[in-house]
């Protein structure tokens, strides 16, 4: 069975309910056979992403940046993982209370270097998450997981 790993950073209720959203989507029976782990980014190990088939990452956008948490999830994982996971497919939400655009530049350096694959635009809210921006964190977890389990190419 294909495996996602879900590492995020879960220090707000908006980002609590877009996590949800996400896990609830890439754990819908319609997607396929996909096993679904959970991890905080500061307990994922390179273990983790070296046994899943596929990665949601979600962060909050913390001054201008990632979360220190996610940035010592991938200075953890880097180069345990930089040869075997190339070509993953990977997927993002970040949530801000204005601007974003730093997390997400930050990230997509990151896994521009580990050369994961991203499969869906960056999911971006602002402010409290709306009733469609949930739907879309359900979408977004959903077709990662997809593509984790190879449903989707």
């Amino acid at each position: 069975m294909s495996r996602l790993l879900i590492v995020h950073h879960t220090p707000s209720p908006a980002l609590h309910a877009l996590l949800d959203s996400a896990r609830s989507g890439a754990t819908d029976p319609a997607v396929g056979p996909v096993e679904v782990v959970v991890k905080a980014a500061l307990t994922a190990t390179a273990s983790d992403v070296l046994e899943a088939d596929g990665y949601l990452l979600g962060t909050p956008a913390n001054l201008g940046s990632m979360a220190g948490a996610l940035k010592h999830f991938f200075d953890t994982i880097y180069y345990p993982c930089l040869e075997d996971t190339v070509g993953r497919p990977w997927s993002m939400y970040v949530h801000g209370n204005d601007d974003t655009a730093g997390a997400i530049r930050d990230v997509e350096r990151i896994v521009t270097g580990l050369r994961w694959a991203k499969v869906q635009p960056i999911l971006t809210v602002t402010g409290s998450p709306t009733r469609a921006d949930l739907e879309a964190a359900w979408e977004l977890g959903a077709a990662t997981a997809a593509f984790a389990a190879g449903e989707l190419t």
